[in-house]
C-alpha cells in the first residue's frame, strides 16, 4: 500500500518539469512575436514620432533639431499649393467615395439576380483591384492622352470637334484621378456589398415578397438598410485610400498641369524630398496622419462596440 501511494504521488522533479513546460508554452508565442513587434514599434511608430519632432524644427535638406514650435504648420497654412492639394483631396475623395459606393451597389444588385456566369463577371469586376495604382495610372494616362487615347480615336472616326483633354486641362485634371480610381476600386466595393447581401437571411426577403413588395422596394426598404455596416466599412476604406493616394497621381498626372492635380501626399513628397524642406513636409505628413486617424478611430470604436454588444 505504501509503495503504490508513493508511486502515485508526484515527485518534486516532475512538478518542476511541468511548471517549466507550462511557462515555456505561455511565453513561446510572445518570444516568437517579440522581434516583429519590436521592428513595428521602431520602424512605424518610432518614425511617426520622429516625423512629428521634425515638423517642430527648422529642418531643410537634412534633419536639424533647432526647434521652432509650430512655425512649420503656420507656413503650411499660408502655402497656396497646400490649399490646392487640400481642395483637390476634398473633390477627389468625395467623388471617389460617392461614385464607388453607388456603382458598387448597382453592380452588387445586378449580380445578386443569380445571372449566368456570375463568377466570371465577379472576377472581371474585381480584377482591377489586383493591379497596382501605378499600372492603373499608366494605362489611364494612355487612354486620356489627347493625342493617343480616347480623343484621338473618336476624332479618327470623323468627329473632328470632339474634345476630351481633361488630362492637360488644369481645371479638369483632378477628375481624371477620380475616373481611374473609381475604375480600380468599384469592383472591390461591389464584392463587399455582395458579401453583405448574401449574409442577409432570405426568409426576410421572401416575407416581404409575400406582403406584395416589389423588388426595388425590397432593396430600398430591406436590403440597403441591412447593409449599413458594410457601407460604413466601405466609406472608411475608400477614404483611407483617398487620403494616402500618391502613386496614382504620380503615374497619371504627376500633380500637373503645374500643381493643379496635387494631393497632400504628393505635396509632402515634393517638399520633403525634392525641395529640401523636410520640416514643412513633415508638418504636412502629420496633418495627413491626423486625417487618417479621424477616419480610423470611429471605425475601430464602432468595431469594438459591436463586438462588445455582440
Amino acid at each position: 500500500m505504501s509503495l503504490s501511494s508513493s508511486a502515485a504521488r508526484p515527485t518534486a522533479g516532475s512538478t518542476a518539469r511541468r511548471s517549466h513546460s507550462g511557462l515555456l508554452q505561455a511565453w513561446l508565442p510572445k518570444l516568437v512575436l517579440a522581434p516583429s513587434a519590436a521592428i513595428s514599434l521602431f520602424f512605424v511608430y518610432g518614425f511617426m514620432l520622429w516625423t512629428f519632432v521634425l515638423s517642430l524644427t527648422n529642418s531643410r535638406m537634412l534633419p536639424s533639431y533647432e526647434f521652432v514650435g509650430f512655425a512649420q504648420y503656420a507656413r503650411l497654412m499660408a502655402n497656396d499649393r497646400w490649399w490646392v492639394a487640400s481642395t483637390n483631396l476634398v473633390v477627389f475623395g468625395g467623388l471617389f467615395v460617392a461614385i464607388c459606393l453607388a456603382l458598387g451597389l448597382v453592380l452588387a444588385i445586378l449580380l445578386d439576380q443569380r445571372i449566368r456566369q456570375e463568377g466570371a463577371l465577379r472576377t472581371i469586376y474585381l480584377y482591377p483591384m489586383a493591379l497596382s495604382f501605378i499600372v492603373t495610372g499608366v494605362v489611364w494616362k494612355w487612354l486620356l492622352n489627347p493625342g493617343l487615347g480616347i480623343q484621338a480615336m473618336v476624332r479618327s472616326w470623323g468627329f473632328e470637334n470632339f474634345r476630351f483633354d481633361w488630362l492637360v486641362d488644369p481645371d479638369m485634371a483632378v477628375y481624371t484621378l477620380v475616373i481611374a480610381a473609381v475604375w480600380q476600386a468599384s469592383g472591390f466595393v461591389m464584392a463587399l456589398f455582395l458579401a453583405g447581401r448574401r449574409g442577409i437571411d432570405d426568409s426576410i426577403l421572401k416575407a416581404a415578397q409575400l406582403d406584395g413588395a416589389s423588388l426595388p422596394r425590397i432593396y430600398w426598404r430591406v436590403v440597403i438598410p441591412c447593409l449599413r455596416p458594410v457601407v460604413f466599412s466601405a466609406v472608411m476604406i475608400l477614404s483611407h485610400i483617398a487620403i494616402k493616394s500618391f502613386d496614382l497621381v504620380v503615374a497619371l498626372t504627376g500633380g500637373g498641369p503645374g500643381y493643379a492635380s496635387d494631393l497632400p501626399a504628393t505635396f509632402m513628397y515634393a517638399h520633403a524630398f525634392t525641395r529640401a524642406q523636410i520640416g514643412l513636409g513633415s508638418a504636412s505628413a502629420m496633418l495627413m496622419l491626423g486625417g487618417v486617424l479621424a477616419i480610423l478611430i470611429p471605425y475601430l470604436y464602432s468595431e469594438l462596440r459591436s463586438r462588445r454588444h455582440g
